[in-house]
Formats: structure tokens, C-alpha cells, sequence
């Protein structure tokens, strides 16, 4: 007993030099661990999540639908750069600045980069607009580009989120401005404000990163030029104060998207990467621009310091138990199985966790190729519910590829002849012993 607590309090030691160490460094280096019932937010709505994972970290309120004003811009990020992959819109291509993008631009205490009738902007210069400097005026140019009105985007934005399982969420409008503060393009509808609760938000930012990782390369970038040279150049601030050389910077994060209306108040969908692992944030409602920054800084510090990602399994081993994947009409009649990757899980930082392995097998026939997926690894944690997950399926996700590790080939029609033979005086054996 004596001994187990003098070595607790020299671990404790040596940590306490280490974290003092790293505060040496400046103190926006440093992570405080706090425990997330003490975290005590002051917004409506928050979550927090690894992202690879999908596991929950944190929650409050994570499902109520409430307006998150400009973070839908997240949902036209997706769509302009799902158009460009399908080769629908190219970057180069020039968009000319419509009536309704350049009445945007001017209605009162909004983003925007100022658009004006006679000038043509490329859909790069757009995006890059709508996604640092939450331009309302880009996003709606852009929106009309994608699908000739912004109605029919709006159309889009819903059909994607039903598609990505956003069941809290609803779009009127594609960049977040309440349908009815756009005067003579005003929407009728009973539903003024976006809807959109934090999971959903989660769920949108991870899939944006996830399908078009070129978008962080976009979303962290601090200070934006637009019309670079020109008479009317604009410089502006990224609206992430999170972002290096801002008032807010946080080491790590690279994304993604601030909000506010009157009814939404301070919104930020955030993320943050250090030591592999990457965390998406989003809080909801608070009540100032700093304020939403604030409390996303206790997030980060409670998932930094408190979680990491560690290491299960190796690529390219068996995983014990299965080892063997059974193969029909082949050469032989199994095949050696490996880890296609590294498998990886979360894990709390201090306490023992534990994953019990399985491996589900396809039904394989000849030929089998080296490296051809064959199963699949789900690592399930003792005593994890489906609920702390960001969505249901990853939990059943949680793994990896299992790939043969050699090939087999198809087995001629004599040999299987043969192996047929032996196979029926051998199931009769089985069963004349069995009376």
C-alpha cells in the first residue's frame, strides 16, 4: 500500500513538472484538464467529438433545433465543392454579381464583401469569400450559380442534410439571414430562421472535412484580401478569432464556421487537431463574439487533456482468433487475413479501456487478390452505449478493413471433383460414428 501511493505521488510529480514545462511556453500552449461536469457552458446548446471516431466527448442540449445563422454556410461549402468535383462549376469560371447578391451586400449590419452590379468574381474568389469572411453576398451568388435561385439551393441544402441523417435540421435560406430580413426578396414562410441543432452541426462540419479536406485549407486562413490591387481592395479578419494572429488563438484549430443573428445570438462550429487527434466543437446561443470562443477554449482543453487516440492494432496482423478467413472453390480453403490499417480508438487518458475484438468475414469465393478486402474489424468497448456516439453507425464502425494477405487462386474442376468425394465420405464417416 505504502509503496503504490509513493509511486502515485511521484507520477503525479513528474506530470506537474511536465505541465510546467509546456506552460513555459507561452500561454497559449496550455491545456487545463477539467472534468466535463465542471465545464459549465455558457450557451443553449454544445457538443464536442473525436472525429475519426465519431465518439461523443461531450454534450448539452446536443439535439435542439435552434437558428445557427451563418454556420449553414457550412452545407453551401459542401454543395459548391461537390459541384466542382462532379465538374458542374469549375474554380476559374467567372460568376457575374446578380441584383439579389448585390441587394445582400447592403442590407445592414451583415457579412459580406460588398458585390456590386458589373463585376464578375470567379467561384474560387466566391467560395473563399463565403467561407473566411462568411460573405452573405458571395454565398448567394454562389448559391444561384449551383442552381439557378437560391429556393432551389435552399432545396438542396435539406435533401443533403436528410442524406448525411441531420434530423434536427431545416434551411429557408443558404446563408443563414432570416427569410424575411431580405426586403423585396423576402421569403413567405412560417419558418423565418435556419434550424439546425449542435449534433447536426457536427455531423455537417465532419462530413465537409471528411469528404473535402481541402476545405480547412481554406477555413484557416486568419486574413482575407478581396479585390487584391484594386481601388475598392477589402481586407478583413477571418471571423474564427481562434485562428492564429486573432484575439482568440488556440493552437490546433483550423475551422470552421462562426454565426449570429438577433435569434441565434453567437454561434461556432470549431475544430482543432493536436497529436493525430481531431476534435469538432460546436456551441450554441452565447451571448458575444468572444463568449462563443471562450467556451469552446473549455471544450478543447477538456477533450486535449483528458482523451487521446491510441493504438489497438498494427497494419498487416492477424487479429488473434481470426486469423483465417474461409474461402469457397479455391486452391485453399482459407486465406491468411490482416489489418488493412492501423487501428486506432479513443481512450481516456489514465484509466485502463478495454476493446473486445470480432471479426465478421464476407462469404469469399476464388480467386482471392493480396490485399483484397475480406471482413470487417469492430472493436467494441466494454460498457459503451450507442449513445455516445455522434450517430449510431459509428459505433458499429469502430474498426477496420481486415484484407487477405496473400492470394488464392481458383481450384481446377478436378481437384474440387476430388475434394467433393472426400468431403461426402467424410460427412457419411461423421455420421455412421455419430449412431
Amino acid at each position: 500500500m505504502k509503496r503504490t501511493t509513493w509511486k502515485k505521488r511521484l507520477t503525479g510529480f513528474i506530470l506537474s513538472v511536465a505541465m510546467f514545462a509546456t506552460g513555459m511556453g507561452g500561454a497559449a500552449t496550455k491545456v487545463e484538464a477539467a472534468p466535463a461536469t465542471d465545464l459549465q457552458l455558457a450557451a443553449k446548446s454544445a457538443i464536442l467529438l473525436e472525429a475519426s471516431t465519431g465518439k461523443i466527448l461531450y454534450s448539452m442540449n446536443p439535439d435542439a433545433p435552434l437558428p445557427p445563422a451563418s454556420m449553414s454556410k457550412m452545407m453551401a461549402e459542401y454543395l459548391v465543392l461537390e459541384a466542382v468535383k462532379e465538374k458542374k462549376i469549375s474554380w476559374d469560371e467567372k460568376v457575374p454579381v446578380s441584383e439579389y447578391a448585390f441587394y445582400v451586400a447592403r442590407i445592414s449590419d451583415t457579412s459580406g464583401v460588398y458585390l456590386n452590379l458589373g463585376e464578375s468574381f470567379t467561384v474560387r474568389e466566391l467560395y473563399n469569400a463565403m467561407a473566411v469572411v462568411s460573405a452573405n453576398d458571395a454565398t448567394v451568388l454562389l448559391a444561384e450559380k449551383i442552381a439557378g435561385n437560391e429556393a432551389n439551393f435552399v432545396q438542396m441544402m435539406n435533401k443533403k442534410a436528410a442524406e448525411f441523417g441531420m434530423k434536427n435540421t431545416s434551411f429557408v435560406t443558404s446563408s443563414g439571414l432570416p427569410a424575411n430580413e431580405l426586403g423585396p426578396y423576402s421569403i413567405k414562410t412560417d419558418q423565418v430562421e435556419n434550424l439546425m441543432s449542435a449534433r447536426d452541426s457536427a455531423i455537417l462540419a465532419r462530413n465537409l472535412i471528411r469528404d473535402f479536406p481541402e476545405a480547412l485549407e481554406v477555413s484557416k486562413i486568419p486574413r482575407f484580401t478581396f479585390r487584391p490591387g484594386s481601388k475598392n481592395e477589402l481586407k478583413m479578419a477571418n471571423n474564427n478569432w481562434m485562428l492564429p494572429d486573432l484575439p482568440n488563438y488556440y493552437p490546433g484549430v483550423d475551422g470552421l464556421k462562426t454565426g449570429y443573428t438577433q435569434a441565434a445570438g453567437n454561434c461556432f462550429t470549431g475544430t482543432a487537431v493536436r497529436d493525430n487527434m481531431r476534435l469538432i466543437s460546436v456551441v450554441m446561443g452565447t451571448d458575444s463574439k468572444t463568449k462563443r470562443f471562450v467556451e469552446t477554449k473549455k471544450l478543447y482543453d477538456y477533450g486535449f487533456s483528458n482523451f487521446k487516440l491510441t493504438k489497438q492494432l498494427d497494419k498487416n496482423v492477424s487479429v488473434k482468433g481470426f486469423e483465417t478467413a474461409p474461402v469457397t472453390n479455391g486452391v485453399e480453403l482459407n486465406v491468411p487475413a490482416v489489418t488493412a490499417t492501423e487501428v486506432n480508438m479513443l481512450t481516456k487518458i489514465g484509466a485502463e479501456t478495454k476493446f473486445t475484438p470480432t471479426v465478421t468475414y464476407q462469404e469469399l469465393t476464388a480467386p482471392i487478390k493480396q490485399g483484397q478486402v475480406v471482413g470487417k474489424l469492430v472493436l467494441k468497448e466494454e460498457g459503451a452505449k450507442d449513445a455516445d456516439y455522434l450517430q449510431p453507425e459509428d459505433a458499429a464502425k469502430a474498426g477496420a478493413d481486415i484484407v487477405a494477405s496473400q492470394e488464392v487462386e481458383e481450384a481446377s474442376w478436378i481437384r474440387l471433383f476430388f475434394r467433393s468425394i472426400i468431403q461426402f465420405f467424410s460427412n457419411l464417416f461423421s455420421s455412421g460414428t455419430g449412431n
